[in-house]
C-alpha cells in the first residue's frame, strides 16, 4: 500500500515498495495495527519470557518484589536471549527424559528379582514373634538358608503354642489358616528360601494329620516335637554327617578355597582341624555382603592358616588350590548348585585348573524343580550394602545410576565334580535320585 507524504504545497505523494503503520504515542506499533505472523512471534516472545523467568525463580533465595519488575524488563528487552535459553533448557529436560525412559526400560528385564523391601505396617493377626522375625530378615541380620530356616521353625512353635483353636473348628483346620499370614508377612519382608519352603511344607503335612481326638495342647506339643526333630535330623545331624564325610577329602597340606561363607563348609574345616589335619585357608569374598570376613574371623580364631582375597585375584590363586569347598542355598533335580553370587565363577575357572570342586550340602534344600540359570529367579540385596568403606550415603539416589546387586548365581552341574550330602558323596548327574536315597518318594 503507498505511504502518502508531504511535499512542499501541502499535497501528498505516494511512495511505492512503503508499508503504512501507524504509531502509537510509545513507539511501538499497536497489536491491533499487525498482522497475523507479527502477533504470533510477539505471543511467542511473552511465552518464552515467562517460562524462563518462572525456571529461575525456584533458583533465587528471598526474591525482592522491586527487583522482579526490573528483571521483568530486562527480560523484555532481550527476547531473543531468552527464546534461546529457553529453547536450551527445553532441549536439556527432553534429553534428561529420555535417558531416564531408555535407563527404566533397559532395567525392567531385572524387576521380576526379588527386590529388597521394608516391612511397614503389620496387616492381619500377625504374632509379634513372626514380626520381629521379619525385620530380621529384611535387615539381613538372619542369613544364610540354614539359619532362615531354623530361625523361621523356631517362631512357628511359638505361634503353635500361643495358638488357640476357635470353638466349632479342629487345630488341624483352622491352624492351617492362621499360620498363612504368618508365611506371607515372612516373604514380604524377604523372599522365601527353598529350605524354608520344604521345611513349611513338612509342617502343614504335619499339621493336617494331627489327631482331631487329642487334646489341645497335646496336639501342639507334638507338632513342636516334630518341629525338633525336623531341625534335628535335617539340618543339625545332617551337618554333622557331611563334616565327616568331606573331612576325609581333606588331607595334611592341602590347600582349601572356600568362597563367602556356607555354615556347613565352615563345620567342615574346623573339624578337619579338631582332627589333627594340618591344612591352609583361601577365602575368597566378593560384594555385596562379603561374607567371606566372618568365615576368615571363625577360622582365624582357631589357627587356621588363613589368606584372605577378594574374586578378582581368583586366577593367580587356584594354581596353589588343591579342592575348592563351597556351599549351596539349594539343588534342583538337573544337578544345577543355587549359591551364592560368585560360585559360579569360581567353579568355572576351577575346572579350568583341573581343581576338583566340592559342594556341601544337605538333602532338605533339594528342590524338584529345573533351574538353567540364575535370571529366571533372583533376589537383590539392599541398597545399603552398595556403600564403600569410607563412604556416608549410598550412590543410589541418581537419576543417571542404578546398582544391581543379584544375591545369587546357578553353577552348572557340569563344573561340579561332587556334592556331599548326608546320605554320601553323590555326583551331580545323579541329583534327581536324592529322595530315593532318603526311601521317600519326594522332599
Amino acid at each position: 500500500m503507498p505511504v502518502p507524504t508531504a511535499t512542499g504545497n501541502g499535497q501528498s505523494e505516494s511512495m511505492p515498495g512503503a508499508t503504512q503503520i501507524p504509531s502509537t504515542s510509545g513507539g511501538q506499533p499497536s497489536q491491533k495495527s499487525m498482522t497475523k505472523a507479527e502477533r504470533r512471534e510477539l505471543q511467542e516472545k511473552q511465552r518464552a519470557a515467562k517460562a524462563l523467568l518462572k525456571q529461575q525463580q525456584p533458583q533465587q533465595v528471598q526474591p525482592s518484589p522491586k527487583k522482579a519488575p526490573a528483571a521483568q524488563e530486562s527480560h523484555a528487552k532481550q527476547p531473543a536471549k531468552q527464546q534461546q535459553a529457553t529453547s536450551q533448557a527445553a532441549g536439556s529436560i527432553s534429553n534428561m527424559q529420555d535417558e531416564t525412559n531408555l535407563r527404566i526400560r533397559g532395567l525392567r528385564i531385572f524387576s521380576h528379582f526379588g527386590l529388597p523391601k521394608m516391612v511397614g505396617q503389620v496387616k492381619g493377626d500377625i504374632h509379634p514373634a513372626i514380626v520381629r522375625l521379619g525385620l530380621l530378615f529384611a535387615e539381613f541380620r538372619i542369613c544364610g538358608a540354614n539359619a532362615r530356616c531354623i530361625a523361621t521353625l523356631t517362631a512357628f512353635k511359638t505361634v503353635i503354642q500361643d495358638y488357640t483353636t476357635p470353638t466349632h473348628n479342629t487345630l488341624s483346620r483352622h491352624l492351617m489358616t492362621h499360620l498363612s499370614p504368618q508365611i506371607s508377612h515372612l516373604v514380604s519382608a524377604r523372599p522365601m528360601s527353598v529350605t524354608m519352603g520344604n521345611a513349611i511344607r513338612q509342617l502343614k503335612l504335619e499339621i493336617s494329620g494331627s489327631d482331631i481326638d487329642l487334646p489341645e495342647q497335646d496336639a501342639k506339643d507334638a507338632l513342636c516335637e516334630k518341629i525338633d526333630n525336623y531341625i534335628r535330623d535335617r539340618i543339625i545331624v545332617a551337618g554333622e554327617v557331611i563334616q565327616d564325610l568331606a573331612g576325609k577329602k581333606i588331607n595334611d597340606g592341602d590347600v582349601i578355597l572356600a568362597y563367602a561363607r556356607s555354615s556347613v563348609v565352615e563345620r567342615v574345616l574346623l573339624r578337619a582341624q579338631e582332627d589333627g589335619k594340618r591344612f591352609s585357608v583361601i577365602v575368597v569374598d566378593s560384594r555385596p555382603l562379603l561374607e567371606g570376613k566372618s568365615l576368615l574371623r571363625s577360622l582365624t580364631a582357631q589357627s587356621i592358616p588363613c589368606t584372605y582375597a577378594l574374586l578378582p585375584s581368583l586366577p593367580s590363586l587356584l594354581t596353589e588350590v588343591t579342592t575348592v569347598l563351597v556351599g549351596a542355598h539349594s539343588l534342583f533335580s538337573n544337578g544345577a548348585v543355587y549359591s551364592r553370587a560368585g560360585t559360579a565363577l569360581v567353579a568355572m575357572m576351577a575346572k579350568q585348573h583341573g581343581v576338583p570342586v566340592v559342594v556341601c550340602c544337605e538333602t532338605y534344600k533339594f528342590s524338584e524343580g529345573v533351574m538353567l540359570d540364575g535370571f529366571g529367579k533372583n533376589e537383590l540385596a539392599p541398597s545399603r550394602f552398595s556403600i564403600s568403606p569410607g563412604e556416608s550415603v549410598s550412590p543410589l539416589p541418581r537419576a543417571n545410576l542404578e546398582v544391581l546387586n543379584p544375591l545369587y548365581d546357578l553353577t552348572p552341574p557340569t563344573y561340579i565334580t561332587a556334592v556331599v550330602t548326608e546320605v554320601g558323596l553323590i555326583p551331580p548327574s545323579s541329583i534327581s535320585s536324592i529322595p530315593l536315597a532318603l526311601g521317600r518318594p519326594s522332599l
